[in-house]
């Protein structure tokens, strides 16, 4: 009897359909993601959502009018001019203390973000040409009300500094406009080139999307992979796999056209300065998103397990992007770590196309970085394809 050859798993199920090619598994997989809302909400709905409500508390963007306090031990003149200019400042809402203790009890009580301590005998130092100075403390939990603290601070004391400096040399007989030219050898002037309104949203923002893309597409097609898994659809031939890939990339490139096109100009952020530049990035970044997110519902083979151990990813993978944080101030580990995850070349690459106006060849290592991140998972997404393959057996 000729030996009959049969394809079975070690958990016996039964055989796999025949595999789909590039176009029909693209069209499969549109159905499958609009058949099944928790994909539809994940990959589409969700980071719509974000775009809409994730940049709404940063909507102000600079903070003015922070709580703080001033103990004037010198009550003078000098001190007192000082006080005025401080209680003017559109960055400062000053409270009186008559001592320091009460003032570091008002920051405990979160009533006040900093202070200043005018010392005595200030007017007598600077009268007398000796050294004086102020004492600034701020809160350092909370750096942007930390840095409009100090600024502040900085520049009353720095305009009353400035003041006393040219009524000294008025009074030594120097011409009052040359006198004013001379308080300031090299005068600064503080033009921001990017973020113009020098906002916290503005700077955030642009890059929390590309994460936000990212982790609503991972979990979204790790997710659905997973659900094939468990209906045991998800063996393809790689033709098959790259449908799948240009489907769910199809759909992630619309929602970052949404994020560039709308609700970077919904909220008035820097964008559009290299336009062509970023969306042939979307084109490279969300396939690399897509291969990553097969091969992981691949590995966890269930539906829910992707959302379960991706939620919790975000926010480590934001902090070794080096976007917020020098990434050569990381453990060396993590440098090398960061460089297998989509976003660590693609925040910078992102936000230096869009809000900078840089050109591709100036970011060509990002572009560089995220197809080699692409051939990587895609040959890890065939092994464990054929992995996972049915194994035949013969049968006498």
């Amino acid at each position: 009897m000729p030996p009959l050859s049969t394809n079975h798993n070690a958990k016996g199920t039964q055989p796999q359909p025949p595999a789909q090619g590039l176009f029909a598994s693209f069209f499969q997989t549109l159905t499958d993601v609009f058949t099944d809302k928790g994909i539809i909400l994940m990959l589409i709905v969700a980071p719509i959502i974000y775009g809409f409500f994730y940049p709404w508390p940063y909507s102000s963007e600079v903070v003015n009018h922070v709580p703080v306090g001033i103990i004037d031990k010198d009550n003078s003149n000098l001190s007192r001019t000082i006080v005025r200019y401080a209680s003017a400042s559109p960055q400062l809402d000053t409270r009186r203390f008559l001592d320091e203790q009460s003032a570091k009890e008002a920051i405990w009580a979160d009533e006040i973000a900093g202070y200043m301590v005018i010392p005595s005998g200030l007017e007598q130092n600077v009268l007398s040409g000796k050294a004086a100075s102020v004492s600034v403390l701020g809160n350092g939990g909370y750096f942007l009300l930390n840095k409009n603290v100090q600024m502040g601070f900085l520049k009353a004391v720095s305009t009353v500094s400035a003041g006393v400096k040219i009524k000294k040399n008025v009074a030594q007989g120097a011409y009052a406009p040359t006198a004013a030219q001379n308080a300031q050898a090299v005068p600064l002037q503080i033009v921001p080139l990017y973020n113009q309104t020098e906002g916290y949203g503005a700077y955030v923002v642009p890059a929390v999307s590309i994460i936000i893309l990212q982790q609503t597409l991972l979990m979204a097609t790790a997710m659905l992979i997973g659900t094939w898994y468990e209906q045991r659809r998800h063996q393809t031939s790689i033709s098959g796999w790259l449908g799948r890939i240009t489907a769910l990339s199809a759909l992630s490139f619309l929602i970052g056209c949404f994020y560039y096109g709308w609700a970077f100009e919904l909220h008035h952020y820097p964008r559009g300065q290299n336009m062509l530049g970023s969306l042939l990035f979307l084109l490279l970044f969300c396939p690399t998103v897509a291969t990553l997110g097969c091969l992981l519902g691949l590995w966890f083979r269930q539906r829910e397990r992707s959302m379960q151990i991706l939620i919790f990813s975000s926010l480590p993978m934001f902090f070794v992007s080096g976007y917020p944080w020098p990434a050569d101030q990381l453990p060396t580990f993590l440098q090398i770590v960061r460089w297998f995850i989509p976003t660590t070349p693609a925040i910078n690459t992102s936000v230096q196309l869009n809000q900078m106006g840089a050109s591709i060849s100036q970011v060509a290592t990002g572009f560089y970085a995220l197809a080699a991140l692409w051939m990587l998972y895609f040959a890890l997404l065939m092994w464990l394809r054929w992995y996972n393959a049915p194994k035949r057996t013969q049968i006498s």
